[in-house]
């Protein structure tokens, strides 16, 4: 296990979806209610409902979610649904109606520190946001004690290559912004920092320290 989060423990009904810390409608009018409705309940269900087909009755059924991402990434099918299930059980946790601002604290020293100042890291988080082809994912990490941005596409994460643990992710696939904003992913992605919940970032940081 990489570190804890309340999506790493499987039971023995295999991985459940995870419930929200607030209704659909409540990171409005940043992200829509139908848009989050149809990503929480149609697509982390879909790829919840394929993990745990993919792994029943292997020796994977008994593995942490992020055990699976570091040991088992070549399977296509738990990379992907896998990576689904992680990807967005972190998403949700980061956000929060009472988001937005800036992040104090130890976690916002170490930004100081890697990048210089947050609206730095805002920028080169955002740039890596706007500039993953297609569908994927950017990421503010921890490697080898620093943080790091990068992006990744389709459902993979950085766990999976070994090149950091994320903190924070947004999810650049259209299902998670185009009923609102159509192709205009760079107002999706500015919208969105007003939803972040740097409480939450920084007890994951600490955790993974």
């Amino acid at each position: 296990m990489i570190f804890n989060t309340p999506f790493s423990v499987i039971d023995t009904m295999g991985f459940e979806l995870p419930e929200l810390e607030y209704a659909y409608d409540a990171l409005e009018p940043h992200i829509d209610a139908e848009t989050m409705e149809l990503h929480h309940s149609k697509h982390h269900a879909g790829y919840t409902a394929k993990l745990n087909a993919a792994i029943e009755g292997t020796e994977m059924d008994a593995m942490g979610i992020e055990e699976l991402m570091v040991e088992k990434f070549d399977n296509a099918a738990v990379r992907n649904n896998g990576g689904g299930y992680w990807n967005h059980s972190l998403f949700w946790s980061i956000m929060s109606p009472n988001g937005g601002g800036a992040p104090s604290g130890s976690l916002g020293n170490a930004i100081d520190d890697s990048f210089g100042s947050f609206e730095s890291m805002k920028e080169e988080f955002s740039k890596a946001a706007m500039t993953r082809f297609g569908s994927g994912w950017a990421w503010l990490c921890v490697g080898n004690g620093d943080l790091c941005i990068c992006s990744t596409p389709n459902q993979d994460n950085p766990l999976m290559t070994g090149s950091g643990i994320p903190i924070l992710g947004i999810d650049v696939w259209e299902h998670a912004y185009y009923k609102s904003y159509g192709p205009g992913r760079a107002n999706y992605i500015q919208a969105w920092w007003n939803v972040v919940d740097w409480g939450a970032v920084a007890d994951i940081y600490e955790s993974v320290l």
